[in-house]
């Protein structure tokens, strides 16, 4: 919505910086607020953005997305391509040559040995790592020398780069991490919680789900930045005060996530303290439909494969609870011009999206009852239906935030109205997607029938996205409950276009196998999509160099923020 603006945004940073940063740590402390608290540091531990998008302040990648999509190399010199030479002919091999004299922020050189390494944590044996999917293929890691690492796939790889790309897969350093492999992962507190890195920022002080501190990099490859010398992270209370917070009292210099009806948002800009900031990515908000049995009798085995589940693995009543939905006044009264229906998961880039799934846009209550009239579902005594001594009544659980509240409230008279009981539940956001194994309340857990949130995906190609409902995707206990088939689902034909996707290289065939993909969740109604979202921030007047980016994690650049004098 605002590529103009934050294209001048980039080019007035870039004029201004020889002054802003005179001196690295001379503009003090900058404070962010993330209302949905991080739970660790080491994103290969969690799914949630949030954690993501505050580790990208101490961890990198060997490259990842600007602002318009493309990709830059960042501990990497360049991008490897067929062109220059990086990309192997037979598309099975790419070569990454990273820059020289990187230091980690214990001042230790930064080798291929660590990116060798990373590969290795994310496919251990016995782990769980929320980014594998940006693993899949690979054979090998090869470090002829300390500054070379080679990618050897086990198929051709068109589209190379999942491994080591974008702020889901970051290098971690081997030294930190080497006796934290497989199901050690989760064990290692120091490391996950302070991971020495590369970043502009280093932990020095986390606490989970409330706040980090940070301080600049002294080993950061620019001498001359971060222009700030510390970092409040704050994370708790909820989107409403953090909006204030930036918008209204200045009291924090950014505030990312504004989940906000759009007249709230307008009437708190108006205080002239910030500027909300609004990008259209892959940002998709969705229910997932549990395929599993949650009930608590199955003990440690509930809400896995073992189990199916008793009812919702019935594609009518699936496809009865998407019927009843309003996607209209969902996104009218939840996100404005922040937010556009939707009837696909991959909603975006605009030439992935599926035109086959439209029917969704109309809600039709009439033909939902019709539906689960011919399923054999019939309304008992109290109206709700059943089949068989089942009762169609289900647990819909989401994270706490007002407009998803208002969403469920919603969607609980919609579906009543076909005679389908919900109980609603709400999991505070830093633990709903903290990761947390041990964790009851987590979105990877998925102790409830139908789950509400937003996902998306870095970059514009979708290939290690789609692979996140390969059947191996499961979160289960032997994963650490890590993974990203929320939904359990696991479809033979549909693992095998993720792996023929793996090794297509023409575009229009990209594509193709995408929607199709798409649209097999999409008609199986594994998932409901609802709205696709406008990424939805705030920041203060007085922070300069930020520049939006709806592709990668939103603190992409802060080595280039500095204060407005």
């Amino acid at each position: 919505m605002r590529a103009k603006h934050a294209l001048l945004g980039a080019a007035a940073a870039l004029a201004l910086a020889p002054a802003a940063f005179a001196e690295r740590g001379s503009d003090g402390q900058v404070n962010i607020i993330y209302w949905q608290g991080p739970s660790t540091m080491n994103p290969y531990l969690s799914g949630g953005i949030k954690e993501l998008e505050a580790a990208s302040l101490s961890l990198e990648p060997l490259a990842r997305y600007d602002p318009d999509g493309n990709m830059v190399p960042f501990l990497a010199e360049t991008v490897p391509t067929l062109e220059n030479g990086g990309v192997s002919e037979d598309l099975k091999s790419v070569t990454w040559k990273i820059k020289p004299g990187l230091l980690w922020s214990d001042g230790t050189p930064v080798t291929s040995a660590d990116v060798r390494f990373t590969w290795q944590y994310c496919t251990a044996e016995g782990g769980g790592c929320s980014q594998s999917e940006k693993y899949n293929d690979v054979a090998d890691v090869e470090t002829p020398d300390e500054l070379t690492a080679i990618v050897r796939f086990s198929v051709p790889k068109p589209y190379p780069y999942g491994p080591f790309v974008g702020n889901q897969a970051p290098i971690l350093q081997a030294a930190q991490f080497a006796d934290c492999l497989g199901p050690k992962a989760p064990g290692c507190t120091s490391a996950n919680f302070m991971p020495v890195g590369t970043g502009p920022f280093i932990v020095t002080d986390f606490r989970p789900n409330d706040v980090i501190a940070l301080k600049a990099n002294e080993h950061y490859r620019d001498p001359e930045k971060p222009a700030f010398s510390t970092v409040n992270f704050k994370g708790g209370g909820d989107a409403m005060a953090a909006g204030r917070s930036v918008l209204e009292t200045g009291e924090y210099d950014f505030a990312w996530n504004l989940q906000l009806a759009p007249e709230v948002l307008d009437q708190m800009a108006a205080a002239g303290k910030g500027e909300v900031e609004v990008a259209f990515g892959t940002l998709v908000e969705r229910i997932m439909v549990n395929f599993t049995d949650p009930d608590p009798k199955w003990g440690e085995r509930r809400a896995t494969a073992d189990h199916p589940h008793p009812f919702l693995t019935d594609k009518a009543v699936r496809q009865a609870l998407s019927m009843a939905i309003d996607r209209d006044l969902l996104t009218e009264i939840g996100y404005g011009q922040a937010g556009r229906t939707t009837c696909n998961v991959l909603a975006a880039p605009e030439i992935y999206a599926s035109e086959a799934n439209e029917g969704c846009l109309v809600q039709d209550i009439e033909g939902a009852k019709a539906l689960l009239d011919q399923a054999g579902w019939v309304p008992g005594p109290d109206g709700v239906r059943q089949k068989d001594g089942m009762r169609l009544s289900m647990l819909f659980q989401s994270s706490t935030n007002a407009v998803r509240q208002d969403f469920q409230a919603l969607i609980k008279q919609w579906w009543s109205e076909i005679g389908v009981e919900s109980e609603l539940r709400n999991v505070d956001a830093s633990v709903f997607f903290g990761g947390d194994p041990g964790s009851p309340d987590t979105f990877q857990k998925f102790y409830a029938d139908v789950e509400m949130y937003a996902n998306s995906f870095d970059g514009t190609d979708p290939e290690a996205y789609m692979a996140n409902w390969e059947c191996k995707q499961a979160p289960r206990p032997e994963t650490q409950w890590q993974g990203n088939n929320m939904p359990r689902y696991c479809n033979a034909a549909y693992d095998a276009l993720v792996a023929e996707m793996a090794k297509t290289g023409k575009m229009d065939e990209r594509i193709a196998l995408a929607k199709k993909m798409n649209d097999i969740l999409m008609q199986d109604y594994v998932i409901l999509p609802l709205v696709h979202r406008g990424r939805v921030s705030a920041r203060a007047t007085s922070l300069g160099g930020f520049v939006m980016n709806a592709w990668d994690s939103e603190l992409w650049n802060a080595a280039d923020w500095y204060r407005v004098k």
